[in-house]
């Protein structure tokens, strides 16, 4: 290290990672590991206008034995912004410079500039700060020039030397001649070559040192193709067009040799790189957690600022105050727990109260009780608690959490250990309809200024590198997608394009066969992980004891204006921020849109106050009948539900624990002894007598970390703090640990009479269960949650699934789901109607009101002005809707679907003449024809309000286009299904529905049958052994349903398993709980198998007028013969031609019959 810091030759001082949007293709760690292998002994990070790797790099260099220097290229507006020019104007007056921190003064600014970058100009504006503002933080900082973007570089190639010299002028007076450098580049680009003297000179006539850099964006040459797609995707241009940005091979991340060769002749280059670096000697580094103060109150500081400020709070004393008092009122309303008195609540308070003053944190429980009690006053829902801190009785009497802790066994020092200080974190769950309300009252509680969001960053990934490459490299769409495909979708586990190409032979095939597929691949592999876009973390909030532009650097969403640390999650704490977790919980707005409903029927449900012992909520979980109901949807949940015969709170906490990769294999050995199959042998459940009052509750099997911290303490005297370190210790495995813990628990036992072999087998067994053991506190929160969904779910029925339709409006399948579990109800789902649905799901005397919102391409806002236009009076017909209507706000679209979905059905059932009706109803609503209502026609009737809209010809919709247009525009079918035209003739195919398999699969009878169904989607995935399985979407008139195909009927059967097509299938199923899992083993067109079973069709029509559209109709041959009966005289007479040759008679057909005008009636037979 001497060596090298005796003779480093040169520094990096101007470097771009993938913190420089869509621009940097380095990622920090590869920098510093590039580095590193160079021997270099500093290194500068300067990513453009932001800090987001600042803390990262220089842990990460630090690390590798290499001095971070903290810097910023930021973009400086030298001439005063005009806000009505153009882009471009207005980014001739900036250019880039770059600034570096020589000391904590120096980081002080940088962290001011990279804010004010982002806060000084309009939302949305590119990132910029005035040379004002240069002036104003300019303390402790080195400039350079910035290089090919800088102020005198961009000058220079307009042939600008006056603005050049200015602009350096005016740096010189910010920085002054010792901190300024002009910076040189070499790349081998005519530019530079041509002004590379004058800035030489106007460095020397300015008495300005002059520095090398190589302002590297990627690592390699080789790299430089892969680099230059990037600023193609970020220019939103093709590689081809030479207008855009281009770099060269040459701006790779050069090692000190190649540097020290290329500035050979400026050897005063190369010395101030070093000169720079030692000049440097800051370093950005983590702070322990910096606790902001509940006393502060902003918006008093701001409205009375001459106001003497009053002393600062004594928040331990407050604690203590609103905990006592948060008891006083928990005990008067709940109770004591069973078998314990009001003094053991007051011990255990001032138990927790001094562990929570001793450990500095009562700032910390008050703040967070405050903006709960916010919150709660302001009518907004907060779950009952998540995460260790329900374990808390300060917590509880703080209204933070809401279950009491010793009524359930949960423990304090799990959440706050006092043997082992460490920060408390409550994860606080809000309903998303206020979630942002409590941050709002958190901004003007502390201070905009200290309170902020939490960035989080998108990377490109798998699939997206690979359609943003192919559309730069102009690649066909269509074989981009097909590409894009073949690569695994999984969000919860992304699947990288290495592993992709390794498991799919057709990529490989395509790569091999196209070289332009290959480039694709190279490229985008390359580009792969890099940042994509920065954006706000879903919940994160962070709240300082300071402005927080003094602690971290700050970022402003684009889209809505908030306040965002630049440091992500992981780093904003290390930099010693408290950060607090605002999360939004769909299912506590699903409870508040039930009890609103039930409200409105005079039925007022307190949910915090709900019996945990209401019989009616557990008999649907025994029969597994839990659609909506929270946690507990999934097959795997509704099966245990039916096998352990759920009837109390305690087993919906412990199934929480137990349903997970482990403990999981526990469940069936809970459920024999719950249910009494194992009794007589309950002395063999316990490891020991002394456990049966801990793992009682739990059949003897230790499920929760809880009882593991309970079983240390009992049998080997370990206090709840120790045993809680025992508990981690066990989690992490660290064998000196687990030997020392083995140790101490052994002694203990044998100190209370256990014998070393007991204690050894005891210590083994909660070693294996601490490893998947679960937060009892977590559980026990969440399963009340799952009790209150499934309290109302069973007690009121109608208003919890239109409350869950409403909550799902936007999800198709979830709203299918929920209707067909209306329907296993005898809950009636209204179709939408224009004359009484209304923007949300309603309910009307125990029927569930289709929303009008909830249809596809309806968007709410013309919900919302049509139902304005409704008012109290319906709509009587087309044209009536189309005079009240206001075309601005409703368009031909949202007609469209209204149409299709049936919700004009009130006013023209003929869906195809409503259809048709279109465009002449736009265009009466943009003409504003005066409105006729109330005109009496000549028979003193009212006057149809038809008059004047002309709707054109139109072909009558077939019932199979109708349906379909339906499902459509609605996701799923409601007013009938394509297979009710096959009517009678399922029957003769011998096939059953699926609710009637489903019976059959249940009832032991059968593990085969025949189903016909329409296919509704089908997906494929490949498994693990690598073939393909398709994973098909059926339905039938009884619901829909999921069947999979392997890789050989797949194959099969594949061009017939295609969406709207009605099949045939032959099914195997097995039974899974209580869900039927399908599995197709062959399949056949419905129309083909109809066809083996048919005769022929006859067509009544009344005149010969339809013959021309039914011999159109009729083109496909099969094995039916078709007769024309032409019905004379009123129907008096007919006569009847039978049709040569023969045609396919399916009830598909039939249907498209019916629909033509003139034909009377079609029988099949």
């Amino acid at each position: 290290m001497a060596r090298i810091l005796k003779d480093p030759g040169f520094v990096h001082l101007h470097v771009h990672s993938s913190f420089s949007l869509l621009e940097g293709a380095l990622k920090v760690g590869d920098i510093v590991k590039a580095a590193a292998a160079d021997k270099q002994p500093a290194l500068a990070l300067t990513d453009t206008n932001n800090l987001f790797g600042a803390l990262e790099f220089s842990e990460k260099a630090s690390g590798a034995g290499i001095q971070p220097i903290a810097g910023l290229q930021v973009t400086v507006a030298f001439e005063a912004v005009d806000p009505m020019a153009r882009a471009t104007q207005q980014q001739s007056g900036s250019a880039n410079i770059v600034v570096l921190a020589q000391d904590e003064t120096g980081y002080g600014n940088l962290l001011r500039l990279a804010s004010r970058a982002y806060f000084d100009g309009p939302l949305g504006d590119t990132p910029r700060v005035s040379i004002d503002a240069l002036v104003d933080s300019a303390s402790g900082l080195i400039a350079l020039t910035g290089g090919t973007t800088g102020p005198l570089d961009s000058a220079l190639r307009m042939g600008r030397a006056e603005i050049a010299a200015t602009r350096l002028a005016q740096l010189r007076s910010v920085f002054g001649e010792d901190n300024l450098y002009v910076e040189i580049l070499r790349h081998g680009l005519d530019d530079e070559r041509r002004i590379e003297a004058e800035l030489l000179r106007l460095a020397e006539v300015n008495g300005l040192s002059i520095v090398a850099t190589n302002e590297p964006f990627f690592a390699k040459p080789d790299d430089y193709d892969a680099h230059d797609a990037l600023l193609a995707i970020a220019d939103g241009r093709l590689v081809s067009d030479d207008r855009r940005r281009k770099l060269t091979p040459r701006h790779g991340f050069t090692t000190r040799a190649q540097m020290a060769e290329l500035f050979r002749d400026l050897p005063d280059a190369l010395n101030a790189t070093v000169e720079i670096a030692m000049r440097c000697a800051y370093r950005v580094r983590t702070r322990k957690p910096i606790l902001p103060n509940f006393g502060v109150i902003a918006a008093l500081d701001a409205a009375a600022p001459d106001v003497e400020a009053a002393p600062p709070l004594d928040e331990p004393a407050e604690l203590r105050r609103q905990a006592e008092a948060g008891l006083d009122f928990r005990l008067a309303q709940h109770g004591t727990a069973p078998g314990m008195d009001e003094q053991v609540y007051r011990d255990r308070l001032a138990f927790e109260l001094d562990v929570i003053v001793g450990m500095k944190f009562p700032g910390y429980f008050l703040i967070v009780s405050d903006f709960i009690k916010w919150a709660k006053d302001h009518d907004i829902p907060v779950g009952p608690g998540r995460g260790s801190g329900a374990g808390s009785l300060v917590a509880w009497s703080l209204l933070i959490t809401d279950l009491d802790p010793l009524r359930f066994g949960l423990l304090f020092e799990r959440f706050l250990n006092p043997e082992r200080v460490s920060m408390p974190d409550f994860d606080i769950d809000f309903c998303v309809d206020g979630r942002e309300r409590v941050i709002q009252y958190v901004q003007e509680r502390y201070g905009h200024e200290q309170v902020a969001q939490i960035i989080t960053f998108g990377t490109l990934q798998a699939r997206g590198v690979l359609r943003d490459v192919g559309r730069v490299l102009e690649m066909p769409y269509g074989q981009v997608d097909k590409l894009t495909k073949l690569v695994p979708q999984n969000p919860a586990n992304p699947v990288t394009l290495a592993q992709a190409i390794e498991g799919e032979p057709k990529l490989q095939q395509a790569m091999e066969e196209e070289p332009i597929v290959a480039r694709l691949m190279q490229i985008a592999k390359k580009l792969e992980g890099l940042h994509r876009h920065a954006s706000t973390h879903a919940a994160g909030v962070v709240i300082g004891d300071r402005p927080l532009e003094q602690l971290v650097p700050l970022y402003r969403d684009p889209k809505t204006g908030m306040r965002v640390t630049q440091f992500n999650m992981k780093w904003v704490e290390a930099a010693g921020l408290v950060k607090f977790d605002f999360l939004g919980l769909k299912t506590l707005t699903l409870l508040r849109y039930c009890t609103d409903l039930l409200a409105k029927r005079g039925i007022i449900v307190d949910l915090a106050s709900l019996p945990l012992d209401n019989e009616a909520t557990y008999l649907p979980m025994k029969r597994g009948e839990t659609v909506g109901v929270f946690q507990v949807e999934s097959a795997g949940m509704r099966k245990a539900l039916v096998e352990m015969q759920a009837d109390r709170f305690e087993d919906i906490i412990a199934l929480v624990a137990l349903y997970r990769p482990g403990p999981m294999a526990n469940i069936p050995v809970y459920c024999e002894r719950k249910l009494g199959r194992d009794a007589g042998n309950e002395a063999s459940w316990y490891p020991h007598e002394k456990l049966e009052p801990i793992l009682r509750e739990t059949f003897g099997i230790i499920v929760y970390q809880e009882q593991v911290m309970e079983v240390a303490k009992v049998l080997a005297g370990y206090s709840l703090g120790e045993a809680d370190m025992l508990r981690r210790a066990m989690g992490k495995k660290i064998k000196a640990e687990m030997d020392a813990q083995r140790d101490r628990f052994v002694k203990g036992c044998i100190e209370r009479e256990l014998t070393k072999s007991k204690a050894d087998e005891i210590f083994d067994l909660l070693a294996k269960f601490a490893d998947y053991g679960f937060n009892k506190s977590h559980a026990a929160a969440y399963a009340l949650l799952t009790y209150q969904t499934a309290y109302l779910k069973a007690n009121h029925p109608v208003e919890f699934l239109a409350a869950a339709m409403q909550l799902d409006i936007d999800v198709t399948d979830k709203l299918a789901e929920f209707r067909q579990d209306a329907q296993r109800l005898k809950i009636v789902v209204e179709p939408p109607s224009i004359n009484t649905s209304g923007v949300n799901f309603e309910v009307h005397e125990g029927r569930i009101g289709y929303a009008l919102s909830a249809l596809k391409g309806v968007g709410r806002g013309a919900v919302e002005a049509i139902v304005q236009a409704r008012g109290t009076e319906p709509f009587k017909d087309l044209a009536c809707l189309a005079r009240r209507i206001n075309p601005r706000l409703i368009n031909k679209r949202t007609l469209e679907s209204l149409v299709a979905a049936g919700a004009l059905d009130a006013i023209e059932p003929d869906r195809s003449r409503a259809s048709a009706a279109i465009e002449p109803m736009m265009k009466m609503a943009q003409e504003g024809v005066p409105s006729v209502e109330g005109m009496t026609d000549m028979f003193g009737g009212i006057a149809s309000a038809d008059v004047g809209l002309r709707i054109p010809p139109h072909e009558p919709w077939p019932m199979a286009d109708k349906l379909k247009k339906e499902y459509d525009a609605i996701g799923f079918f409601l007013s009938g299904h394509p297979l009710d035209e096959y009517g009678d003739l399922l029957g003769k195919l011998r096939v059953q529905t699926w609710a009637e398999f489903c019976r059959a699969v249940r009832g032991g009878t059968t593990s085969v049958g025949r189903v016909a169904a329409s296919v509704l989607d089908r997906s494929e995935r490949r498994t693990k052994t690598g073939n393909k399985l398709g994973i098909v979407i059926l339905s039938d008139q009884t619901g829909h349903f999921e069947a999979i195909i392997f890789s050989e009927g797949l194959g099969q059967y594949r061009d017939i398993l295609e969406p709207g097509r009605p099949l045939v299938l032959q099914l195997q199923a097995n039974l899974e709980g209580e869900d039927v899992r399908a599995r197709i083993i062959t399949a056949e067109p419905l129309d083909a198998a109809v066809a083996r079973h048919q005769k022929g069709m006859r067509v009544y029509l009344c005149d010969d007028r339809p013959i021309a559209s039914v011999q159109q109709r009729l083109q496909v041959r099969g094995e039916g013969e078709v007769s024309l009966i032409l019905m004379l005289d009123g129907g008096d007479r007919e006569v009847e031609v039978k049709l040569p040759g023969k045609y396919q008679a399916t009830p598909q057909i039939a249907g498209a019959l019916r629909a033509v005008p003139g034909v009377v009636q079609v029988e099949v037979n």
